[in-house]
């Protein structure tokens, strides 16, 4: 897999209120190009803007990458590192505890977008001035706070 091109991604998700307004913003980086998407929603949970943030960088991707995938949530980077997501298929989508995961639906719409790619997981502290975490921060704060925001179907309030 050592021909794959390499492509580096920061996410992030924001939440005004939790649940609330939220965004997120994704930046990808490939030799020197650049890409940034984000989007809002009406009512949301942070965890939830920062699944979106990495699934939809992923999604991006028309081709099958190396990829190293930067968030500052321990949340999205422990389910992936440390076989959280892994034992919640295994054991019917519930938690260690017997509990209904939550964002299954986000979970399994991760599933099908790391399947192309080899993914390097890299947690980041948060608003510790990396200058492409920033940048996301920036774009999921202001896509919980612009228009027209969408709805986040899959968020079911408990």
């Amino acid at each position: 897999m050592a021909d794959l091109p390499p492509v580096t991604i920061y996410s992030d998700g924001a939440c005004l209120g939790n649940p609330g307004r939220g965004g997120y913003g994704t930046v990808l980086l490939f030799g020197e190009r650049r890409k940034e998407l984000s989007a809002g929603f009406r009512h949301t949970t942070n965890n939830r803007m920062e699944l979106l943030g990495a699934i939809v960088g992923l999604e991006s991707l028309t081709r099958p990458c190396q990829v190293e995938l930067w968030s500052d949530s321990q949340y999205v980077i422990h389910a992936l590192t440390k076989g959280w997501l892994a034992g919640w298929q295994q054991r019917g989508w519930r938690t260690a505890g017997k509990k209904p995961v939550k964002n299954r639906d986000l979970w399994e719409r991760m599933l099908v977008a790391i399947a192309p790619h080899t993914i390097d997981w890299r947690w980041v502290r948060g608003h510790t001035g990396n200058p492409e975490n920033e940048r996301c921060d920036v774009l999921a704060v202001d896509a919980a706070n612009g228009g027209p925001l969408a709805d986040d179907v899959g968020f079911a309030p408990e």
